[in-house]
């Protein structure tokens, strides 16, 4: 495969409910566009063949030997493959209840959702989670696979009763980009290959959808935001003014020469120079790691903030957030304290107040019974125990997000978006 390098990157993520079919698409768009080797193919030939069934292409991703024996994915899978066009990351997340804090993981960075549903069973509550959790996390194209069509006999009623269904209720969601494709992923029919089977549907295929979506606007360029991660402070006899603030850009675009404000302290400088892994660059955009250096001397360390003067985040202790929950055992706790992390710094706060939850099926705003439990979504105030640097999530998805950590077991709780 003789890519070009500068060849654009798309995340995309697979959600949707347990069966659906998320392993068997992926394995087909890899088997299909010819980016598995050939040891690959005859190892899950072999497995397939010891199971006594044909070659099962849902084998590619799923790795763990308990997802192999159960036949579930449990884990988020992290595919990477290329076509002359782009080049592509695939997080297979897994479809059960019980992980859809995987999903949340695998969906916060993607360009992509794809949202499978099975043809017989047409959209269920799962369906519906993981189209209210794109929604939250903004991901700003959805695709609707209807999986399984060889198994309703390609019936076009069928397809379109479920797209009605899905788009009632994607009406009430912030959803701006659906596409909808009959597929199977068993068989191939319209994956990445077009299926005579289905005359009736006029769209593109999955591959030449995933091909062809616009994502560069995907990016926010205006803003620029650069939480310091690391200060490299060289210790040879040479570097010994040298101080570089290294990190991940995570909006707008640094040029050599830009007038910057440093938080919290609110001091201003210009930057000197800017270093990436081949060197010295003139500009840095959103994504790249890059090391910035100043030209005053000014104290900058990890969890502070370099931003262009005159366009600052919100510096704030009180947030309004929406928060999927993950932890099983305990409910969210007013009054509870956890530990947050927002982009590189790690703080900690208390939850002072429980606005709604959010009713998966009808997305109704109940306020009665207000015990936050696995899986929950609710809109919820908390107070940090210092000022953190804030946009609201649909402007930037880096600087308005942040998970919450409960400090006595230092697990994942929740994951948040600042409204």
């Amino acid at each position: 495969m003789s890519q070009d390098t500068n060849s654009e990157l798309l995340r995309f993520t697979t959600a949707g409910s347990v069966d659906d079919g998320k392993s068997t698409l992926i394995g087909r768009l890899l088997y299909d566009s010819k980016s598995i080797y050939q040891d690959q193919y005859e190892q899950i030939k072999a497995a397939s063949e010891k199971r006594g069934e044909d070659i099962n292409l849902a084998l590619l991703t799923d790795g763990l030997k308990s997802e192999r024996e159960q036949g579930i994915t449990i884990d988020v899978a992290y595919r990477y493959f290329a076509t002359p066009k782009r080049k592509f990351i695939i997080a297979d997340t897994p479809g059960h209840i019980q992980y859809t804090r995987n999903m949340v993981t695998g969906a916060s960075s993607a360009n992509v959702a794809l949202v499978l549903i099975d043809a017989r069973k047409g959209v269920v509550e799962q369906t519906k989670r993981h189209a209210i959790i794109a929604s939250l996390l903004q991901i700003p194209h959805i695709v609707v696979c209807i999986n399984k069509m060889d198994l309703v006999d390609y019936d076009e009623a069928v397809y379109n009763k479920i797209q009605d269904d899905f788009e009632k209720f994607a009406a009430k969601l912030d959803v701006v980009d659906v596409h909808f494709i009959p597929i199977s992923a068993l068989l191939g029919d319209n994956v990445v290959n077009r299926s005579d089977k289905t005359p009736w549907f006029d769209g593109s295929t999955l591959m030449h959808y995933l091909e062809n979506v616009h994502i560069a606007s995907d990016h926010n360029f205006i803003d620029v935001r650069f939480p310091v991660q690391f200060v490299i402070r060289p210790y040879k006899e040479e570097y010994h003014d040298y101080r570089g603030y290294a990190g991940r850009i995570a909006g707008g675009i640094i040029k050599k020469g830009d007038d910057v404000m440093l938080l919290p302290s609110g001091f201003t400088s210009k930057v000197a120079t800017i270093q990436g892994p081949s060197g010295e660059q003139v500009e840095a955009y959103p994504s790249e790691s890059v090391t910035v250096l100043l030209e005053d001397d000014l104290d900058l360390s990890r969890g502070d903030m370099i931003v262009r003067v005159n366009n600052s985040p919100e510096i704030t202790q009180d947030l309004e957030v929406m928060l999927v929950w993950f932890d099983g055992d305990k409910p969210l706790l007013v009054n509870g304290k956890y530990g947050l992390m927002h982009t590189t710094q790690n703080i900690r706060c208390v939850v002072k107040e429980i606005r709604y939850k959010l009713d998966i099926n009808s997305l109704h705003r109940e306020q009665e019974d207000l015990n936050i439990g696995m899986n929950d979504v609710a809109r919820i105030v908390l107070r940090t125990t210092k000022p953190v640097f804030v946009d609201p999530y649909r402007k930037n998805r880096i600087t308005g997000s942040m998970i919450l950590i409960d400090e006595a077991t230092n697990s994942t709780v929740g994951a948040c978006m600042v409204i």
